[in-house]
This record gives C-alpha cells, sequence and structure tokens, in this order.
C-alpha cells in the first residue's frame, strides 16, 4: 500500500497496522512540551512568529487539495511590533509595573496604618539605598576617582593620612576628658585598650613591620561603630529595633519545635526550645545565600573595591581576600568564612592567613546569634559586638603578626563568591536544614561533654581544696581570682568582677554556649528583682557588667575551637596544614584580645539609658511580684532617713525582702 504525505512532497510504502498507527499519531494534536506539560507560552509565541492564530493550522485538506491559510492581517501587524520591540523594553514594562504596584502596596499599607507599616518602609529605605549607591557608583565612580585631589600625589596623601589620624587623635583625647569628669570608671577601659595593645605589640612576630597605620584605622572604625551604636539615639534605636525585629523572627522557630516535641517539652526542656532556633536560622542562611542576598550584602558593603576601597585600602592597606574573609565572619561561622576565599588561600601570606584565623575567633556565627538571643542576652550588644569585631580583628591580626611578604590578591577584582550548590529554593532549605543537623548534634554533644567534665574537674578541686581546709574550690573560683584582673581592666566595677572573670575563664577553657547561658542566668535573677546577696555569693550582676560581659563573650576564641579551625582550613588545603598549625594557637590570643578590646571600648563608651523609676509612686502601690525596679526602690527606702516613704511603702518591700526596718 502507497500513501502520499500532503504537503510534504515525498511518498513511501505504509503497511496497513502501521497506516492506522499513523492515522492515530495524526488524530493528535503535536503541541509545544515541557517537563511532561503543554507549553501553552510556547505555542503562543511561535504562532505570533508564524503569523498564525494560536492552535490554528497553516494548511487544509479541501477535496483532496491543499488549501493555503493566510495569516490574518490583525496578527501580522503583531507579528511586526513583536519584532520590532527589543526584548529588554519588556523587562523594562515588567520591572516598572511590578514597581508601580509595589509602592502602591505601601502607600496604602502607610495610609491605614503608619506604624504598622514601618518594618517595611525600612526595608524598602535600605534597597533603595543600595540600589542607589550601586547606580551612582556605576555612572560617577570612574569620573570621581580622576577628580579626586589627591590621586596620583601619595606624598600629599601620607601627609593628610596623619593630619586626619591626629585630629581624631585629639578629638578623642578631647571627647574623653569631658566625658569620663561625669563618669571616671570610663577611663579604666582606656586604660585597658592600651594594656592590650601593649601586650599584643610585645609578643608581635614581626615588631619592626607594624603598620600603625592599620592599627589605629582599624581602631579607629571600631571605635566609629561603637560610638554609633552606643552612644547616638538614632544608633541605638535602630540596632534595639534590629534585636527585636531578630527576636520576632526567631520565634517562628517555636511553631515548628511545638509541633516536633510537643508545647510542653518546648517550654521546659532547654534542647527543645533553642536548638531547633539553630536549624530554622541555618534554613533562611541557606536560602538567601542561594538567591545570592548574602554575597551581595558583603560583596557591596565590605569588599575593595570600590565599595569601600577608599575606607578600608587607603586608610588599613588590607587586601581583598583577608577582608572578604573578616567581613564574612559577621554572618557565617569559622569554618564557612574560609569557605569564601578557597581559591586564594593557597596562595594568601601568613600574615593573611592569621587574618583569616583570627576573624573566625573574634567572631560568632549568625546561626549562634539567634541561640544566643534566645537566651535573654540583649541583642542590640550581640549584633554591635559581631560588626565591631571585623575592623577590630584586622588591626589587631595585623599588629601581632605584619605583614612582610607580597601579597598575591591585592584588590578586590576576580574576587567571586560561590552561590552554592543548591538547584532550586525548596533543595536550599532543605540542605540548610540537613547542615544544622550536624552544628545542632555538635553543639549538645558538646554541651554535655564539657558541662560533665567541669562537674568532675569541680568535684576533684573540691576534693583536693578539702584535703588542705580550702572549701568551695572549684574551676570557677579559679578563673575569678586569675581573670579578675583582666575583668576589671574591661571596666567592669570591682565589685562584678569575681562573676565575670568565671564567665571569661568559661568562655576561654569551655565555650561561649556555656558562658552566655549562666550570664543569662544572672540576668534574669537581676530582672526577677532578687537579692543582690545571699549570704557571700553575689545573686547577679549591674547592667554596665552584663553588656561589657556580653561583649567579651561574643567569639569563637576558646581551646575547642583549635581543632575546629584546623580541621577546616586543612581540608581546603591539605599542603598548608603546617602554616595552620604554626599560626593557630597566636591567632587564638589575638582573636580573645579583639573581644577583650571590644568589650573596653563598649565600657568607654557606655553610658546609663532609661528614665530612673518613681520609687515613691512605685512602692505607695500594692505590688503582685518583684523586678529589678523593685528592688531598687526598696534598697533605697530601707537606707533612707527621711520621711518620703511611708510605712505602706516600707510594708510593701519587707513583703520580698528582709531587712532590720521589716522587724
Amino acid at each position: 500500500m502507497e500513501k502520499s504525505g500532503s504537503g510534504n512532497g515525498f511518498s513511501r510504502k505504509i503497511w496497513p497496522m502501521e497506516d492506522n498507527m499513523q492515522r492515530q499519531r495524526e488524530s493528535v494534536s503535536l503541541t509545544p512540551m515541557a517537563l511532561g506539560v503543554e507549553n501553552m507560552g510556547a505555542e503562543f509565541l511561535e504562532s505570533l512568529e508564524e503569523g498564525r492564530l494560536p492552535g490554528g493550522s497553516d494548511s487544509s485538506q479541501q477535496g483532496g487539495h491543499t488549501v493555503e491559510r493566510k495569516p490574518l492581517r490583525g496578527w501580522r501587524s503583531l507579528q511586526w511590533v513583536l519584532r520590532g520591540c527589543p526584548r529588554p523594553l519588556f523587562r523594562w514594562m515588567g520591572t516598572g509595573l511590578l514597581c508601580t504596584a509595589y509602592a502602591a502596596f505601601l502607600l496604602t499599607a502607610c495610609l491605614l496604618d503608619f506604624q504598622r507599616a514601618l518594618v517595611l518602609i525600612i526595608v524598602t529605605c535600605v534597597v533603595l539605598a543600595f540600589l542607589a549607591h550601586s547606580l551612582l557608583k556605576r555612572c560617577l565612580g570612574p569620573t570621581l576617582r580622576k577628580c579626586a585631589p589627591l590621586q596620583g600625589h601619595p606624598r600629599l596623601l601620607l601627609w593628610f593620612n596623619r593630619a586626619l589620624a591626629l585630629a581624631a587623635v585629639l578629638a578623642l583625647a578631647l571627647w574623653l576628658g569631658l566625658d569620663t569628669s561625669q563618669r571616671p570608671e570610663q577611663l579604666v577601659s582606656f586604660a585597658g585598650i592600651c594594656v592590650f595593645i601593649s601586650i599584643l605589640f610585645a609578643c608581635s612576630k614581626h615588631r619592626h613591620a607594624v603598620s600603625w597605620q592599620t592599627v589605629f584605622w582599624g581602631l579607629g572604625l571600631q571605635f566609629v561603630l561603637g560610638l554609633f551604636v552606643i552612644r547616638t539615639e538614632p544608633g541605638f534605636v535602630a540596632f534595639q529595633w534590629l534585636g527585636d525585629q531578630i527576636h520576632i523572627f526567631l520565634s517562628y522557630a517555636d511553631v515548628g519545635s511545638s509541633f516536633v516535641f510537643g508545647e510542653a517539652l518546648v517550654k521546659a526542656i532547654f534542647a527543645f526550645q533553642v536548638l531547633p532556633i539553630i536549624v530554622f536560622f541555618s534554613c533562611i542562611m541557606s536560602v538567601l545565600y542561594y538567591l545570592g542576598l548574602m554575597q551581595w550584602v558583603i560583596l557591596k558593603e565590605l569588599v575593595p573595591p570600590p565599595q569601600i576601597a577608599w575606607l578600608m585600602q587607603i586608610t588599613m592597606g588590607t587586601s581583598a581576600t583577608e577582608t572578604l574573609s573578616v567581613a564574612g565572619n559577621i554572618f557565617v561561622s569559622q569554618t564557612e568564612a574560609p569557605l569564601l576565599i578557597q581559591p586564594y588561600l593557597a596562595d594568601m601570606t601568613l600574615s593573611e592567613v592569621h587574618v583569616v584565623m583570627t576573624g573566625g575567633y573574634a567572631t560568632i556565627a549568625g546561626s549562634l546569634l539567634g541561640a544566643y538571643i534566645s537566651f535573654g542576652v540583649d541583642a542590640s550588644s550581640l549584633i554591635a559586638a559581631s560588626v565591631m569585631a571585623a575592623p577590630g580583628a584586622l588591626a589587631l591580626s595585623k599588629l601581632v603578626y605584619p605583614e612582610v611578604e607580597e601579597t598575591r590578591v591585592g584588590s578586590g577584582e576576580g574576587v567571586r563568591l560561590s552561590y552554592g550548590d543548591a538547584q532550586n529554593l525548596v533543595e536550599a532549605l532543605s540542605s540548610g536544614a540537613t547542615t544544622s543537623v550536624k552544628v545542632v548534634a555538635n553543639i549538645a554533644a558538646n554541651l554535655i561533654a564539657f558541662l560533665a567534665v567541669l562537674a568532675f574537674i569541680n568535684a576533684a578541686l573540691s576534693w583536693l581544696g578539702s584535703l588542705v581546709d580550702v572549701p568551695g574550690l572549684s574551676f570557677q573560683l579559679i578563673c575569678s581570682y586569675v581573670l579578675r584582673p583582666v575583668a576589671f581592666l574591661l571596666g567592669v566595677p570591682w565589685e562584678d568582677c569575681p562573676i565575670v572573670a568565671e564567665l571569661l575563664g568559661t568562655k576561654l577553657f569551655l565555650n561561649e554556649f556555656v558562658a552566655y547561658q549562666e550570664l543569662s542566668e544572672y540576668k534574669r535573677r537581676r530582672l526577677a528583682g532578687a537579692e543582690e546577696w545571699v549570704g557571700a555569693r553575689k545573686q547577679w550582676i549591674s547592667v554596665r557588667a552584663e553588656t561589657l560581659a556580653t561583649f567579651a563573650l561574643c567569639g569563637f576564641a576558646n581551646v575547642s575551637s583549635i581543632g575546629i579551625m584546623l580541621g577546616g582550613l586543612t581540608s581546603l588545603v591539605p599542603h598548608r596544614k603546617s602554616d595552620f598549625a604554626g599560626l593557630v594557637l597566636r591567632a587564638l590570643c589575638t582573636g580573645a584580645c579583639v573581644s577583650f578590646v571590644n568589650a573596653c571600648v563598649a565600657g568607654i563608651l557606655y553610658a546609663p539609658r532609661g528614665p530612673e523609676a518613681s520609687c515613691w509612686g512605685l512602692l505607695n502601690r500594692t505590688l503582685s511580684s518583684s523586678s529589678f525596679e523593685v528592688y531598687q526602690c526598696c534598697r533605697w527606702a530601707f537606707q533612707s532617713t527621711s520621711l518620703e516613704f511611708s510605712p505602706a511603702a516600707r510594708d510593701n518591700c519587707c513583703r520580698f525582702y528582709n531587712h532590720t526596718v521589716c522587724g
């Protein structure tokens, strides 16, 4: 049997069975397919390009003859329009429509309730600021660099830097003189900075090669960041607001953990309350990396050039790779930050490797930041400590291990960040959750091991102390004496130094997780209005001591992190294992000092905030529970000899506290 293919210009033999199958095929519409689903959009575009109606054909059979169907005139006109319009035009039109819709939505939200829409307004302003900065840099950056007055004049640039540094020192001295006249304890923190810098300089690898320009500019940036966060009202309010939003955001992890473990377990047991937050935060970080937002923030904000090249390279003289690593440490852990610069680790100088290690020890991971906030530690202080540690780590690392080699990566050109291996958003979420399982397991195992070892050490020390009539000997007691001078140099009040010294010892020899948990217990007692002293033991510390301890504990600088750092870097560059092993202890000490200097800067800038409680009005009403304000007012009422406080006010205090006036 022979059959002609209509419109194809060929003929071939077709057997009867094949003829039936051919008819069945011809009855099925051949539409473009994508992943097993009819792609109607592709068919529509093809039909427009061919000048026919969607779903129609170019020819039909009438009486055995092929009749060509001419394209409609309207579709032919649209075809010419589509061919004449460039594709970017449609993209710009779509972007414009989306922006218009978003602006209308934002305006409506503001008109309905401005306070409720404040978060969205702030996020929008931040995004617009970044976009405007990128646009101006792209359009005017080369012109501004050519017009720079000191471009091509290194001697003038050197004298300009010296004059600027001298002006900064004089301004700091004047400010310290005026500010410390009201709070002399701030001078102790300033002396602490001088002591720590002197010790690090004495331990420097190449004292003759120290670039004091790098050191002082790094400390200056650290001081300016602290001044903005701690002393200025906009900075303090902004970071306080950011901390509150993070706290609210992390509370959504309770939904998942309550579903898996039950609400009763989540509220009662530490592991079910805190560790799921790490899983949730890890998922969010993975999604942000998949979308490229984290890479964009790091590169746009902290990598030279050109975003901060004028600030970092001209003032501090640091290379792109080491600056990128320290900037990444603000958001990721000590083992994840080196992945940002993995292609460059093999060629980095020893000084740059030392910076990478120091940055890892001086900061904490973003996922653990959520866990510490869930403890009740002040969120704004934690965020400020993480940000301030970046320039401080660069400065002190270059003081301890100055650059004596020629760096192979001097600029930011060619530095690229990986977007991870996830192929879609769902895989990024799953990958983040899977990665966090290892982190959660390590934290849980370390807590079990370290707390058990600490209990054993305390039992052994107590037994040894009982042999020589020294009762109560423990690891915390030893640290309270050995590290008390360090706590005092931070600016901690002397009566709070033993407790802060214990926390520092726990952080250095165990880990910061346990230390922050203990700090949160002291804060909880203070807020609950517990008595300050029970026998010879202090039950809580002052707000200033809490703040300085929060800064001093912020970092991975502890003995257990040595193996983590060596294992992470060696797995990336195995042939440099000896270099890493020779630098790790020096970097550990430098990272610890970065946290101490951070706390000293906070001690210089710290000032009590918030209105004083009206004790007369507070104590002359019925009180159902105690608080820190009630405790302060009651202590004042017990010590007061005037008639300001009525017998009813003292009776209120005697319900919560024991005193001789209570009878």
